[in-house]
């Protein structure tokens, strides 16, 4: 059995307290009976979850979120999927930079990546915000798409495809009764992916939105800005809960271990 290194887990150990306990703070901050931020807590109460779901302009960028999160995420999907069957199945010349050029948006800074598409898209082109929100949020989420259906692509045997042509089944016939079935955890896993990616994004959505489309956290941190009462640490606390129920219930249901092992190979 091999050891594991006490440097190792040490730094382990301390990676693991360095992202938790300021979540912890935040979470213990919006149960606070008090009436700023601060910790440790003044009390105990529930008065500011009331209030940040009664807020009007959380509730109304909260919306705004979840639909620009679901269109961006179909949209992603639609151009991700087939993408990622020409690139593993098909015989796509230069396929490692089809690839690279599909996950490049992971390796780009989403500020340049915002502040390009400000200029091409709102300056140029004069697409309205919502526009250039979709266009943003599409692209920064096809990485996702391609990387994770193709780890379930890599999980299944070709073999079972050319069986079924060989039979007689058509292409399309072959996608939807042998292909789509071996895709489907991979496209649920990306799909909650890129919706969470999506929802939470901030540089990207803080340089194309208006006054008269704004996302939940750019809202969430123009409050913070200029107020300084529990009610950020009470939304963050929803969002947080939120984001761990949908991840619990996604594993109990895919196992994202099997779907993302094949990420590796």
């Amino acid at each position: 059995m091999k050891r594991r290194s006490p440097v190792a887990a040490a730094l382990a150990v301390l990676g693991y307290v360095v992202m938790i306990v300021p979540i912890l703070f935040v979470v213990a901050t919006a149960f606070t009976g008090g009436e700023t931020l601060r910790f440790p807590p003044e009390g105990f109460s529930l008065r500011w979850f009331e209030e940040a779901t009664g807020y009007r302009p959380f509730t109304d960028a909260l919306v705004s979120s979840l639909q620009l999160a679901a269109v961006s995420t179909v949209l992603a999907l639609a151009v991700g999927i087939p993408a990622t069957l020409a690139i593993m199945r098909g015989r796509l010349p230069g396929k490692a930079l089809v690839e690279g050029l599909f996950l490049s948006p992971l390796v780009l800074p989403e500020l340049v990546v915002g502040l390009a598409l400000f200029q091409q898209l709102m300056l140029q082109m004069e697409l309205d915000n919502f526009q250039a929100l979709l266009i943003g949020h599409t692209a920064l989420l096809l990485p996702y798409a391609v990387r994770v259906t193709g780890a379930s692509l890599v999980l299944a045997d070709p073999a079972l495809e050319e069986a079924a042509r060989g039979l007689g089944a058509s292409p399309l016939r072959t996608f939807f009764t042998v292909t789509l079935p071996v895709l489907r955890p991979g496209i649920i896993s990306a799909a909650l992916l890129s919706f969470v990616t999506s929802f939470n994004n901030v540089p990207i959505s803080l340089l194309l939105q208006s006054r008269d489309f704004r996302t939940l956290p750019v809202t969430m941190l123009d409050y913070v800005q200029q107020n300084y009462t529990p009610i950020i640490a009470a939304m963050s606390t929803l969002l947080l809960a939120g984001t761990v129920v949908l991840a619990l219930v996604a594993e109990r249901v895919l196992g994202f271990a099997r779907i993302f092992g094949g990420i590796n190979r």
